[in-house]
C-alpha cells in the first residue's frame, strides 16, 4: 500500500483550486498544494519543474524561457485557463513537456460578463454607484447620467471563435444589437449559428462600423497591442471599447491616455497588461469600468475547468490522447 503512495505522479497546483477539483486530483495522485494562495515566482515555478511529474498553472504564473530547466522532471503542464500566453510554448515543446488547456467550459461565463460589462459601461451604471455611495447623489432629474441605449447599435467582435459568438448571439437576441465582426480565420455560414453579421476585411473597418467593440482574440505574438494609439484614435469619443480576453491584446498605456483625454467613450476591462498591477491613472478613470479578472468566476465553471485539467492529467498518465493539447 506504501509503495503505491509512493509511486503516484507528484502534481502541483500553483494556486488554490476549487475543493471539489482538489479532492479528486489526490484520490490519485500526491498533491501539493499552494496553501497561501499568492502566485509563485518564475524561479520557483522552475524548481517545481524538477520535482514534480505535473504542475498546474494558472494565468497569474509567468512561464517564460528561464522557468524550463535543462532535464525537467516534469512531463505536462495542465493550464487552469484557455489563454497560454503566459507559457512559453516553444520552451515547453523544447523540453519535451506537454501543455494543455481548458476550451469551451467557460464561453457562457466569459460571455455573460462581457454583456454585464457593456451595460455597466454605456448605462454608466458602476459611475451612478460611485456616486451614490460617496453621497454625491442629488436626486432623479431628467438630464442626469444619461447612457447609450443598445437597441439598433453595432457591436463590432473581434474574434469570432467561441465566447466571440456566444456574446454575438446575447447582444442580437436580449438587445437586438446589430453585429460585425472580424477574425483572420474566415467563419463558414454554419458557423455563425444563425448570427445575422456583418464580415469586416480589417480591424480597421470593424471600428468604423461599430459603436462598441469587443476583444475575443488570443493574446500575445501578433495580436499584442492590436489596439494600438493610432486605433483607439481611429474609434473616436463615441465608441466603446470591452476586453474581457488578454490584457496584452491592448496597449494600456496608450488606452489609459485616450481614456484621461476622453478621446474615446469609455472602457470595460476584465483584464489588464500586467495583473495585478494597474496604474493610478487608469484606477482613477472615470469613464472606465474595471473587473478583477472575474470572466470565468462562477463556481460551475471554475470546477468544471479543474475538472478539465484532471481530465488531462488522467489522460496524460494513462497514456491515452491529450484532446486538449496546445504544445
Amino acid at each position: 500500500m506504501r509503495d503505491n503512495v509512493v509511486t503516484r505522479p507528484r502534481v502541483l497546483l500553483t494556486r488554490r483550486w476549487p475543493a471539489e477539483v482538489e479532492t479528486r486530483l489526490s484520490a490519485r495522485y500526491q498533491v501539493t498544494l499552494n496553501e497561501a494562495d499568492v502566485a509563485m515566482s518564475t524561479s520557483e515555478i522552475r524548481r517545481a519543474m524538477l520535482e514534480y511529474d505535473a504542475v498546474c498553472p494558472t494565468v497569474s504564473d509567468r512561464l517564460d524561457v528561464s522557468a524550463f530547466p535543462d532535464r525537467p522532471r516534469a512531463r505536462i503542464l495542465g493550464n487552469f485557463g484557455v489563454g497560454v500566453n503566459h507559457i512559453d510554448l516553444a520552451a515547453a515543446q523544447a523540453a519535451d513537456i506537454a501543455v494543455t488547456n481548458t476550451p469551451g467550459v467557460l464561453t457562457d461565463a466569459t460571455a455573460d460578463l462581457t454583456i454585464g460589462l457593456i451595460l455597466m459601461l454605456t448605462r454608466r451604471l458602476a459611475e451612478g454607484e460611485r456616486e451614490l455611495r460617496q453621497g454625491r447623489w442629488q436626486g432623479w432629474r431628467p438630464t442626469h447620467m444619461m447612457g447609450m441605449a443598445l437597441s439598433g447599435r453595432t457591436l463590432g467582435i473581434l474574434g469570432m471563435g467561441r465566447i466571440g459568438r456566444a456574446v454575438a448571439q446575447r447582444a442580437q437576441a436580449a438587445f437586438g444589437m446589430k453585429i460585425a465582426y472580424f477574425s483572420r480565420t474566415p467563419l463558414r455560414e454554419t458557423e455563425l449559428e444563425g448570427l445575422s453579421a456583418l464580415a469586416c476585411d480589417s480591424v480597421e473597418a470593424l471600428i468604423d462600423a461599430s459603436d462598441i467593440i469587443s476583444l475575443h482574440c488570443p493574446g500575445g505574438g501578433a495580436n499584442r497591442h492590436l489596439i494600438d494609439a493610432g486605433r483607439l484614435r481611429r474609434m473616436g469619443p463615441s465608441r466603446y471599447l470591452i476586453n474581457t480576453a488578454r490584457g496584452d491584446i491592448i496597449d494600456q498605456a496608450a488606452l489609459t491616455d485616450a481614456l484621461q483625454r476622453r478621446a474615446i467613450g469609455g472602457a470595460g476591462l476584465d483584464v489588464f497588461e500586467n495583473e495585478p498591477d494597474i496604474p493610478a491613472t487608469l484606477l482613477n478613470a472615470p469613464n472606465a469600468v474595471l473587473l478583477p479578472h472575474l470572466g470565468s468566476a462562477t463556481r460551475e465553471t471554475r470546477a468544471a475547468m479543474g475538472m478539465m485539467v484532471a481530465d488531462s492529467l488522467d489522460a496524460f498518465f494513462d497514456g491515452t490522447e491529450l484532446v486538449n493539447r496546445v504544445a
